[in-house]
């Protein structure tokens, strides 16, 4: 199969996790209508990122969620395991190292990295913390592929640069610093604070429309 758009691998792991809500309340089968209400799209949108991984629906009984799950992970899952690692260990490193502890079968969590002495090697970690310094060190032996950066935005293109040089494939970045990486490098990079300022700016608009009403 061809290399997926990004939207439409977005769009496919939204819709997995609802699918996995679905069948936990006892859902069998859903609609494309039904599944593009729960993600305000339109069904003509689901049905096209459907039909796009070559599934289809089973007539009037829509879409088997436990077949479109599967058919869903064949798509995006890797084969083996891939090993994550989560450099900056503060607030946020614990709070996402936490959140996806178990989340995917095929995505783990497989060390941590700060520069705090007190956070190297406590047992209260979630998982296993290490130095900065032996970056190299541990992702070779743990064979580490992808990292999730939350570092300061002072640090950020220094340790992205780290990182690379260490034989990390993928960054997800969650610092304010827009990254330089090669091109054979995959980047994804999430910045709340554009994404709130964005949340507000709409907010406000709506408002503003209520008040001329």
């Amino acid at each position: 199969m061809k290399t997926l758009p990004e939207k439409t691998i977005e769009r496919l792991s939204e819709y997995r996790r609802t699918l996995h809500r679905c069948l936990d309340e006892g859902k069998t089968h859903i609609f494309s209508h039904e599944l593009a209400g729960m993600h305000n799209i339109t069904a003509v949108q689901v049905r096209r990122d459907i039909m796009f991984i070559g599934y289809a629906s089973q007539g009037r009984k829509g879409y088997s969620i436990k077949e479109l799950i599967g058919v869903i992970a064949g798509i995006m899952d890797p084969a083996d395991v891939l090993n994550v690692a989560v450099v900056g260990y503060g607030n946020l490193g614990r709070a996402i190292s936490a959140y996806l502890i178990n989340k995917r079968p095929k995505l783990k969590i497989a060390a941590t990295f700060d520069i705090d002495p007190k956070k190297i090697g406590a047992t209260s970690s979630i998982v296993e913390c290490f130095s900065v310094d032996r970056l190299r060190e541990i992702i070779a032996s743990r064979d580490i592929t992808l990292a999730l950066l939350t570092v300061p935005a002072d640090a950020a293109q220094q340790m992205a640069k780290a990182l690379i040089s260490s034989g990390i494939k993928g960054i997800l970045n969650f610092t304010t610093v827009n990254l330089s990486v090669p091109n054979e490098t995959y980047l994804e990079e999430y910045d709340m604070i554009t994404s709130l300022e964005k949340v507000a700016y709409f907010v406000k608009t709506a408002q503003r429309s209520s008040q001329l009403l």
